[in-house]
């Protein structure tokens, strides 16, 4: 982050899947933690011999589904550790699946639970390993080393350390972004990584301002050029396009309040053109950037005024109430839930306050600045996000949480709900929902005899 931001900036101050195969692969090493000398990136299967060794791990994908609950009960953290020891050698195996499933599991370990010492000691380590990957590997293997980049500045946190990270990574990051023969699912993980690890790591303001033309220089080609006068026609690059504009619009929130006012003047009156693309998830994308940057606009500016608004607001209210026959009820329904909140910023400069509640604590989410920073951590952390507002200090900073509370282990037995009584839960939820939509149907069928 740059330091005149830090200054300014209280908050701040304080400082996605592997197959089967692959997965089932990745679950060894070798006797004692120590590996065998291995020719990394060769797409060789691993010999019988290899396989013979590979069988002193779990499933890496189980750190997804079981969570921080699981490790806390069935497991120690020197088996944890051990876990992970294993999966850091494996991730210089000959087996491409082997290597993607490595990097899956630590990223699913560190996402669901915080392993700051663990990880300071072997950063470089893995620093080096993501380095390899992204620059030799495959598209899935390229993905999953982004994804555990991102995971592994949100543990470290603002610091030497992660400016590092971002130091060896960024330079490959941009590469593959601009990239035009690169997998589109590849680009646009990086783009979302390389804004993360941007918003945690930069210290240089030069190096934020490149990343942030980087990102532009992406996602301005599905604004709508002047002899277009219709909708935008999304394209396979469209997901990278919103990837990078989610990003880009992180790391404005973090930018100084003159290169704020230069981006406003940018884009404030092209951006509404991306409203018009016939793809929902860039609609909404745009919906919700525009919103913020009134938002920062209005914040600099008590009085702001924009020129277009009556005319932005009537494409918004439009896109709020939208009933066109031709689009998914499920879209229809998405959009029209943001874009009722995006006018009330727009119109009313309000926003409709959320809550999120993580163990005993609860956060409100009150700006949109606040809810794009929370939606990308959210995206990054997966289910592992409420574990780490519990205890990771850099995001209980970055939300003004205060200091981890401290809660002792009779505490945590009491909040922790087993399996066995999820399954109950979920069960009644289910029987109730399904009891509810029996009668809407059956007073529907009595409505239309009756008629």
């Amino acid at each position: 982050m740059p330091k005149n931001k830090k200054r300014n900036t209280p908050h701040r101050g304080g400082s996605a899947g592997g197959g089967g195969s692959g997965a089932a692969a990745a679950t060894a090493a070798t006797a004692g933690g120590q590996h065998r000398n291995v020719q990394p990136f060769s797409d060789e299967d691993a010999s019988i011999e290899t396989m013979s060794h590979c069988s002193g791990y779990s499933d890496p994908s189980s750190f997804a589904e079981d969570g921080p609950e699981v490790l806390d009960e069935e497991g120690t953290q020197e088996d944890l550790e051990y876990k992970l020891k294993g999966l850091i050698d494996l991730t210089l195996d000959k087996s491409a699946k082997t290597r993607q499933a490595a990097l899956e599991g630590i990223k699913n370990a560190l996402a669901s639970k915080m392993l700051y010492e663990f990880i300071l000691e072997r950063r470089m380590t893995l620093t080096d390993s993501i380095e390899r990957c992204l620059r030799k590997g495959k598209s899935d293997e390229q993905r999953a080393a982004a994804a555990l980049a991102s995971v592994l500045c949100i543990q470290l946190g603002p610091g030497i350390e992660s400016e590092e990270i971002l130091k060896t990574l960024g330079p490959i990051l941009k590469k593959i972004i601009c990239d035009g023969a690169a997998s589109i699912q590849v680009r646009q993980t990086c783009a979302t990584c390389f804004g993360v690890c941007s918003f945690i790591a930069t210290d240089d303001i030069t190096e934020l301002y490149s990343t942030l033309e980087c990102l532009e220089n992406i996602f301005t080609k599905s604004y709508l050029k002047e002899k277009d006068t219709t909708v935008i026609c999304s394209t396979p690059n469209t997901v990278l396009h919103i990837s990078s504009l989610l990003a880009w619009t992180l790391l404005l929130t973090i930018c100084p309040i003159n290169e704020v006012k230069k981006k406003l003047e940018m884009h404030f009156h092209k951006l509404p053109s991306l409203l018009s693309c016939d793809d929902v998830n860039m609609r909404i994308a745009a919906g919700e950037s525009l919103a913020l940057l009134f938002e920062l606009a209005r914040g600099i500016e008590s009085d702001f005024f924009y020129e277009d608004m009556e005319s932005l607001t009537q494409m918004l209210r439009a896109l709020a109430t939208d009933g066109n026959k031709h689009r998914a009820k499920v879209d229809k329904r998405k959009q029209r839930s943001v874009f009722r909140d995006v006018l009330r910023a727009v119109e009313e400069r309000d926003f409709p306050t959320e809550t999120v509640k993580f163990g005993p604590e609860r956060m409100y989410i009150d700006c949109w600045v606040k809810k794009h920073t929370y939606d990308t951590f959210k995206e990054v952390l997966g289910s592992g996000m409420q574990y780490h507002l519990q205890s990771n200090e850099f995001l209980r900073n970055v939300f003004e949480l205060g200091p981890p509370v401290m809660l002792d282990a009779a505490t945590l037995k009491t909040m922790k709900i087993s399996r066995f009584e999820r399954h109950l839960y979920n069960s009644a939820a289910f029987k109730a929902r399904t009891k509810a939509r029996s009668k809407c149907r059956d007073k529907r069928a009595d409505v239309g005899e009756f008629f």
